[in-house]
């Protein structure tokens, strides 16, 4: 990490614990982290793990806690390791210390594909499916070898414990990746308007917590001298694993006209995500990629929207899947009733209704199997929708 952008002066670190010291929120002790039963009662603006990365090795820890902001500083050469010192005081937390690089976006020879999307911060119903799956143990420890699990984006926003799942993918990751399989949690459209400061769609639990009356705003918890921002900046807009192309809004057609790789893609989301509102206005292709038709936040293949674009013809569609060379393509963004199919079993929607379902459904994928697992573990077949 030498000559990164993470590495910071001794009095930087003193300006953020001043600066930490004028938080002030009113709440009530929270209800230990993963706790699934919590209800909108009983939901606290304690937040935490952040995690500030001051040099190379050295980072402070700190949470907002029982009405206050309680830090320590850790230290170490490849990862810091500490035990949550807020209402995780289980938990054990294990980060790098290494500036992350993006991992490869296709893959191949996968036995089985575990997929969900838009959490928005309901960590319940996502710790749920996985248990209920078989993907995590009761203790939410990986226990799925080396199955792929995909999060198709849109973790952030809405719901209150956008923390807790952060953390929680962060850990399986690493996790699934010791018993030789891995964890996708792709970016959404609601990852990128927290990164680049939208925040309109925070959960208050936040913006009354940790983000009020402070010195940093919300989205600088997720900045680049952060150990979750960091990590975030690594993450693909779409992967490929066994010709199955994921990605949380859709592709369209200009990228295929254009001839733009799932690499390339990548590379165009993440470039911009930094930049200050002028920047992006002189970069038109990571602009455009932001946009409507961006494959964050384009709708095209489940809706359509009269005012911008009409829905795509299973004809484009498979002009799509035949550039990428995939035979389906797996979206959220567009909430559905449940998980359901377009276009002859092409498009697999996966943005459910959680409230009318009864908690998150996901898609499980294996060899050229591929079923629907409802909230209470059952495989069902997909459902077709009515075009």
């Amino acid at each position: 990490m030498s000559g990164s952008s993470c590495r910071k002066s001794d009095k930087r670190v003193a300006v953020l614990l001043v600066s930490l010291c004028f938080i002030s929120a009113a709440g009530v002790l929270a209800q230990p982290h993963g706790d699934s039963g919590a209800t909108a009662q009983s939901v606290s603006t304690d937040d935490g793990p952040h995690v500030y990365w001051a040099d190379d090795t050295s980072a402070v820890v700190f949470y907002y806690c029982n009405d206050s902001v309680v830090s320590r500083e850790f230290t170490g050469q490849d990862s810091i390791a500490f035990t949550g010192f807020c209402t995780d005081t289980e938990r054990q937390y294990v980060v790098s210390t290494r500036l992350g690089a993006p991992g490869p976006c296709e893959f191949s020879g996968v036995r089985r594909i575990f997929a969900v999307s838009d959490l928005h911060g309901d960590y319940g119903s996502f710790a749920g499916i996985l248990i209920t799956a078989g993907i995590v143990d009761s203790s939410l420890n990986w226990r799925w070898g080396d199955g792929h699990l995909v999060i198709n984006g849109d973790v952030f926003d809405r719901g209150e414990a956008v923390t807790e799942c952060l953390w929680l993918i962060y850990r399986l990751e690493r996790e699934a990746a010791a018993a030789g399989g891995a964890v996708h949690y792709l970016l959404g459209n609601h990852e990128l308007m927290v990164l680049r400061g939208d925040l309109r769609y925070v959960n208050d639990r936040y913006l009354d917590g940790i983000a009020r009356r402070n010195r940093f705003a919300y989205d600088d918890l997720f900045g680049s001298d952060m150990a979750l921002g960091r990590w975030l900046r690594t993450k693909h807009a779409a992967v490929k694993i066994n010709g199955t192309l994921f990605v949380h809004g859709g592709i369209h057609l200009d990228y295929v006209r254009n001839r733009t790789s799932i690499d390339d893609m990548n590379r165009l989301i993440r470039s911009g995500l930094d930049f200050s509102a002028a920047a992006l206005y002189f970069a038109p292709e990571a602009r455009n990629a932001y946009g409507g038709l961006g494959p964050l936040w384009y709708r095209g293949y489940t809706r359509d929207l009269e005012d911008s674009y009409a829905a795509m013809t299973t004809p484009q569609i498979d002009s799509v899947l035949a550039f990428y060379d995939a035979v389906r393509v797996v979206v959220g963004h567009s909430e559905q009733d449940s998980l359901i199919t377009y276009h002859d079993g092409k498009v697999v929607a996966i943005d459910v209704d959680v409230e009318s379902r009864g908690g998150q459904e996901g898609l499980l994928i294996e060899d050229t199997a591929m079923f629907r697992i409802c909230a209470n573990g059952s495989r069902c077949q997909t459902t077709a929708a009515q075009q």
